[in-house]
């Protein structure tokens, strides 16, 4: 078995649509980024990576790349997965913490629960988002941007 840890953060500004877990949240900022910045996913992506010691989605797609420009990271996530599949690894579960003082995320985790379970191919019961506030305190608590934590089990498949 493998554990993985994985955190993003990404600033919030006017005029970007807010994504967070594939799922677009209605809001009046939205998170920047060289991809769709999805914080919760990409927090994912990297405890996947780690826990595979392969490096990081940085390394792996960089945003000096154009071909990432402005792509939907759920595709990262598909083929982060692929990357798990080919080192012989299966998810066991996913353990995360989404920190944002503002969108409350309570009404979206159902949705973001779901599509993450279809693209790492799991079920939903082995996916965990919470979601946290900072009661008001550092720039998360000011609404500048929205943090994600993640921990990944992965387990090796058996060899036939």
């Amino acid at each position: 078995m493998r554990v993985g840890h994985g955190f993003d953060v990404h600033a919030l500004v006017p005029g970007r649509r807010l994504v967070i877990g594939g799922v677009h949240i209605e809001h009046d900022k939205g998170l920047v980024g060289h991809s769709d910045a999805d914080v919760l996913i990409h927090a994912i992506c990297d405890a996947c990576l780690g826990a595979l010691a392969v490096g990081d989605l940085g390394q792996l797609y960089p945003d000096t790349d154009e071909r990432f420009q402005g792509i939907d990271s759920r595709q990262l996530l598909r083929e982060v997965h692929r990357l798990v599949s080919d080192h012989r690894y299966v998810v066991i579960n996913v353990d995360t913490t989404v920190i944002a003082q503002l969108p409350k995320l309570a009404p979206y985790i159902s949705n973001m629960r779901l599509l993450i379970a279809d693209d790492l191919c799991i079920e939903q019961d082995q996916i965990s988002i919470k979601a946290s506030t900072t009661e008001y305190l550092g720039y998360l608590g000011r609404e500048e941007g929205i943090a994600a934590h993640a921990v990944v089990l992965l387990d090796e498949i058996a060899k036939r």
